[in-house]
């Protein structure tokens, strides 16, 4: 099987764009309190997909707020402040990321 074989191929047109951002690592804000390394700062940005070098524990636990905004839902039933953007711990409670979604108008590329 060739790499390319094993590419995603990019067939249906996504109409959000998300941003994971790392607000806060741990109790002295340093990377060594992240099995990943992770720092204040890091952005992440995905459409579906886990993002490259973002943990992947994270993402699944992320996700569902994601797949509320592409139900065209509200974050604030979760308990966030604003309709498209929520904030998590993630599941080992050392990291403090901000999830922010962006919905594209037509037409776009994907």
């Amino acid at each position: 099987m060739q790499a390319e074989d094993l590419a995603m191929k990019k067939w249906y047109t996504k109409d959000w764009h998300f941003t994971i951002e790392v607000l806060k690592v741990g109790v002295n804000n340093t990377a060594e309190e992240c099995r990943l390394g992770l720092e204040p700062g890091d952005t992440f940005d995905c459409d579906y997909e886990t993002p490259a070098g973002f943990c992947p524990t994270s993402f699944v636990k992320i996700f569902p707020a994601m797949e509320v905004l592409r139900c065209d839902g509200d974050l604030r039933c979760l308990g966030a402040n604003e309709p498209t953007e929520i904030d998590f711990l993630c599941p080992d409670g050392a990291v403090r990321l901000r999830l922010k979604g962006v919905k594209r108008e037509y037409p776009y590329q994907v």
